[in-house]
């Protein structure tokens, strides 16, 4: 079973979300810059001296596709540690089955797919 995790994060938690996955030896990540909003609603500004509504957050989106419900923990028990600050607006993580994956230069599938041409 493939899982890929996405997670949701603060912009400033980003190299430590990063070093975070690399110490537990996860090879595969894609990282977005993206907007959003949750429950924080986004904050009142001034500019040229109106009140302007910022709706929109940036935001660091983390996806991973791991090969078990164990490293899918592994995965969210350490960028959750990470991206904790205790504060409206950090972030969500999210998980789900994958139905296929294929690496394209060799057209493996599945699992070997996500395997490194190093291991």
């Amino acid at each position: 079973m493939l899982i890929k995790v996405e997670a949701i994060v603060r912009e400033e938690k980003f190299e430590e979300i990063k070093d975070a996955l690399n110490k537990i030896q996860v090879n595969g990540i894609t990282v977005s810059q993206v907007m959003g909003c949750g429950a924080q609603r986004g904050y009142k500004e001034r500019v040229r001296g109106s009140e302007v509504d910022i709706f929109m957050q940036p935001k660091i989106k983390f996806e991973i596709v791991v090969s078990s419900e164990e490293w899918e923990k592994k995965v969210i028990d350490a960028i959750q540690e990470i991206a904790y600050t205790g504060e409206v607006g950090d972030g969500k993580i999210f998980s789900y089955e994958i139905r296929s994956a294929m690496k394209i230069r060799t057209k493996e599938t599945g699992y070997d797919a996500l395997q490194s041409q190093f291991e």
